[in-house]
């Protein structure tokens, strides 16, 4: 019966709902999930978006750095799903950096704020650090037990073999094929062309729009009206933001105040830092 209610609820309040234009942030590293991105929290979005007859367009807008391979392409694929549907456009903040250009390639047209850093078309597939004298001089010896001469490669303890080196650079040349492919195929672009741009580097917005990887320069409000005057929508039509912020909890908090009032990190903890990846391997990541 409660059920049945709460049907009725939905049923009454989508009829009364206007017509919109959802406005997605993405903010942050393109991962599962942290404080600022939450990647089931957007393909649940982005689901419910396709299926609601009120929402007649969705323009993202991205202030990203990339991210994880697998979840740039997972929600890049779920966008492109969107866009068989309904008219997608993307806007760039600050920074749309390797995968955040990757998820962007999904909409139809492309603008970016004078000021953003975009490109860096490129993958890193892994990183290597040698630190065996270290922790000889630390006193700390590691022993890994492993089949396979190269199941423990990557590891801290262990120098990093040119077979390793290899097949690392072969990860990374497959991401790189599918990053270009896809970058060619959203800006029509020839796939050589595509290549001499994606040895890496990051553009100015200026710098993207010569080089055909944006379609604008403009505010956010200046993109908006393109997507409304380009559809016919009404100019006052409704706009939906939609924005991810992880609440902490309890213990979160309580470990927030516990790590400020510690003072200073020891330097195994700053070496321990230092170490740990920005991000999940392979990755379309942009570090500064």
């Amino acid at each position: 019966m409660q059920k049945t209610t709460s049907n009725r609820s939905t049923f009454w309040i989508n009829l009364y709902k206007p017509d919109s234009i959802a406005i997605l942030e993405i903010n942050g590293t393109i991962e599962e999930a942290n404080t600022s991105y939450n990647q089931a929290w957007l393909l649940e979005n982005l689901e419910n978006l396709k299926n609601d007859k009120k929402n007649k367009a969705l323009i993202l807008e991205i202030d990203s750095p990339g991210g994880a391979v697998y979840q740039a392409d997972e929600l890049y694929l779920a966008l492109k799903d969107y866009a068989k549907e309904k008219p997608l456009y993307a806007y760039f903040k600050s920074m749309a950096a390797s995968g955040g250009y990757y998820i962007a390639c999904a909409a139809e047209k492309i603008y970016a704020n004078r000021n953003t850093l975009t490109g860096s078309i490129g993958v890193v597939s892994g990183m290597s650090f040698d630190i065996t004298e270290m922790l000889d001089k630390l006193g700390i010896k590691m022993t890994t037990v492993h089949s396979g001469k190269n199941k423990n490669m990557l590891n801290l303890n262990e120098p990093f073999s040119e077979e390793q080196r290899a097949i690392m650079q072969s990860v990374s040349d497959e991401c790189y094929e599918q990053f270009t492919g896809i970058v060619a195929e959203a800006r029509n672009l020839d796939i050589a062309f595509v290549k001499k741009l994606a040895d890496g580097r990051i553009y100015t917005a200026k710098q993207a729009l010569e080089a055909e990887l944006i379609d604008g320069i403009s505010l956010f409000e200046e993109a908006l009206e393109v997507l409304k005057s380009t559809y016919a929508f009404d100019p006052d039509i409704h706009t939906e933001r939609l924005s991810y912020q992880k609440k902490k909890t309890v213990w979160e908090s309580m470990f927030d105040i516990k790590a400020l009032l510690s003072g200073q990190k020891t330097e195994a903890e700053i070496i321990l830092q230092i170490l740990e990846p920005p991000v999940p391997f392979p990755a379309y990541y942009y570090a500064p």
